[in-house]
């Protein structure tokens, strides 16, 4: 008889609008906070101070750079000729044991120290070795430049899950930047701090070769490239001149293309602190930058053109206006050969001293297999003990689990609490529940009854109370469920609300935000909202952005379920519990830690550590951003908040644990 609630929705509001509204303003404020600091710089010492707090902040965003300091350790593994250039092929490391590969372009006839430009690859599987990138060294080398380009992490050859043994990998590229980006979260950072790092190690590397002057070493990349690019210009003062391309926009113009974010592009609080796009080329002045668009690109072509024009005056406050331009190339989103000339134009210009415009003819290129620079085609397997981005991350845990078991247990907990609190109960605006009754009847032995309330200003939140039809009239117990899916699956928890009704209690079945019959409008009846990428993940990286996450959200609407418990008829408000099942049970746990009101907690069917999600290298990226909250790691984990649940009494018996690796 439950499956006929299923599809129970909310009447006289429009909640299927309610998030993606409620994130498009939170946006737009965010927005409008940084607009309203970049038309305050009336001067170079405020333009200097804000390019400082930039390089400060994309830092903390990130969770911290890794050590710089670290060995190289370079090896020029071989050489190849190109038409009036050679092709070293470098491998070095830029964290220990983490080795990255590039091809460094030298023209030929070098006498001197000259400029050279750091090329940042995209989403290609074969990076510096596809025809697309190669392309953009041979325009850069052919106007006299040094060129540089890099694997990025999971391409060309830096496949972190490579099997040497079966010679396959299986994952690369934005499948493999987003697993173990997921993952890098939790921790506090985000995939793009191993990104830039690589890049900034590149830099250091190209210092150190004679034939570059380190005064005049530029970067460019398009796409993931373009991103790359961008951390770049932001973080690394020794950039002396920057062409980003594919990825200059803004968040406004962004979030009208309704597309969400590959991992290296997750930069949590980056907009809660005042910073877009715009302060990207910011960063820059008054050094030359040249924005690389394509006019048909899924990046809206207004957005670089827009960020463009309102910067102009930073550069004019150094009479340097001309420094900063865009160049535009009618194609779709790809670092096509108009924009490579233009590159290539550019960088010889400011990095040269003289403008050159390579010959318009077709490019001979390499094969991909005379630019490798391991003889199997990748680092793991083959440069001794080698480690991956999962390494690395795995490593990381270790290290906050150790800080974390360093303190007194009660300084922990404290630590932990009020890490949570800040965490769930961010930038909410309190609002009155105002609660009302939208329908119900009864059904066979049962009363239901849907209730609506307001959980934070603008969103509502909606419940399906059970509870046994004879006892109509009395005030009852209540145990409010939070379950993946929420009302949506409420045939597959019959069981269960049967069995609480029968208790004597009331199961009152939860829609925290996006879920049930809050779930947003989809653009089609086959649409998955809850894949990679799908519609609730783009929501969920807005909300990282504005230093928020949707874990943090969902557990202020069960604290809010719970206040609301307090206030109604029919509700013994002394007598109140959770229960948690699924990927969601995380939000019962969490609220049950902050809310002493909340007598017990039943978790079935949970994950049983973040740690051991982690650990494990494959998992199931469907809807897993829902159960991150970013940094809570470094404060504890699920086993901790069992512990102290448990010493208060109020952990109830828990069912077997969710199995959450990949199908």
């Amino acid at each position: 008889m439950f499956d006929k609630f299923e599809n129970v929705q909310i009447a006289h509001f429009d909640v299927k609008s309610q998030l993606p509204r409620w994130i498009y303003e939170s946006a737009m404020r965010a927005a409008e906070k940084g607009e309203q600091a970049r038309a305050s710089i009336e001067n170079k010492d405020d333009l200097v101070r804000r390019q400082k707090k930039i390089r400060e902040e994309i830092s903390n965003c990130l969770g911290g750079m890794p050590d710089l300091d670290t060995p190289l350790n370079p090896q020029i593994t071989g050489k190849v000729s190109g038409h009036g250039f050679q092709v070293e092929k470098v491998i070095f490391e830029s964290r220990p044991l983490v080795y990255a590969t590039a091809n460094l372009y030298l023209p030929d006839g070098l006498t001197e120290p000259r400029g050279a430009v750091l090329l940042l690859c995209g989403h290609r599987e074969q990076a510096k070795h596809c025809d697309e990138y190669q392309t953009v060294c041979h325009y850069l080398v052919h106007a006299g430049l040094i060129v540089m380009s890099l694997d990025p992490l999971g391409q060309g050859e830096r496949f972190g899950f490579y099997d040497p043994q079966t010679g396959q990998a299986p994952m690369t590229s934005v499948t493999e930047h987003e697993n173990v980006g997921r993952q890098c979260l939790p921790l506090g950072d985000s995939f793009a701090r191993y990104m830039l790092h690589d890049t900034v190690r590149a830099i250091d590397y190209l210092c150190t070769r004679p034939e570059v002057d380190p005064k005049r070493i530029g970067v460019t990349g398009h796409s993931g490239g373009g991103t790359q690019t961008s951390l770049l210009m932001m973080y690394d003062e020794r950039i002396a001149a920057a062409a980003p391309g594919g990825f200059i926009m803004n968040r406004p113009y962004f979030l009208l293309t309704g597309k969400a974010q590959d991992a290296e592009q997750k930069w949590p609080g980056f907009s809660a602190l005042g910073f877009d796009h715009e302060d990207i080329v910011l960063a820059m002045a008054p050094r030359p930058v040249r924005v690389l668009a394509t006019t048909y690109d899924s990046v809206p072509i207004e957005a670089p053109r827009h960020t463009v024009a309102v910067n102009r005056r930073f550069w004019e406050m150094y009479g340097k206006g001309d420094l900063l331009d865009i160049f535009e190339d009618e194609n779709a989103h790809r670092f096509s050969i108009p924009l490579a000339r233009a590159a290539a134009e550019f960088f010889s210009e400011h990095l040269l001293g003289r403008k050159v415009t390579p010959p318009d003819e077709i490019i001979q290129l390499l094969p991909a297999e005379q630019l490798r620079c391991t003889q199997s085609g990748q680092v793991i397997g083959e440069c001794p003990n080698a480690r991956s981005i999962h390494t690395e991350t795995v490593e990381r845990l270790a290290e906050f689990e150790k800080a974390r078991l360093a303190l007194p247990e009660d300084k922990r907990k404290r630590q932990a609490l009020s890490w949570l609190r800040n965490a769930v109960y961010f930038n909410r605006k309190p609002c009155d529940l105002n609660p009302r009754l939208s329908g119900g009847g009864e059904v066979e032995n049962l009363w239901a009854l849907r209730t609506v309330w307001w959980s934070q200003k603008g969103l509502l939140n909606n419940a399906l109370q059970f509870f046994p039809a004879e006892l109509v009239g009395r005030r009852l117990p209540v145990t409010i469920a939070i379950w993946d899916g929420g009302t949506k699956q409420i045939g597959a928890h019959a069981k269960w609300i049967e069995e609480t009704c029968a208790s004597g209690r009331i199961a009152m079945v939860l829609n925290p935000l996006g879920i049930g019959s809050l779930l947003p409008y989809l653009n089609s009846p086959e649409e998955r909202p809850f894949k990679r990428f799908g519609m609730m993940d783009r929501y969920t990286d807005e909300l990282m952005w504005l230093g928020d996450s949707m874990a943090a959200v969902r557990t202020y609407d069960v604290l809010r379920a719970v206040e609301l418990a307090t206030t109604l008829r029919n509700i013994d408000s002394e007598n109140i519990e959770l229960y948690g099942s699924g990927k969601y049970a995380l939000y019962a746990e969490l609220a049950a830690l902050l809310d002493p009101r909340i007598l017990s907690v039943r978790l079935d069917n949970r994950m049983n550590s973040l740690a051991e999600w982690i650990r494990a290298p494959f998992y199931d990226e469907n809807d897993s951003l829902s159960y991150i909250l970013p940094g809570m790691l470094r404060y504890f984990d699920i086993p901790d908040a069992d512990n102290w649940l448990a010493q208060d009494g109020r952990l109830g018996n828990a069912l077997p644990l969710m199995n959450h690796s990949a199908s």
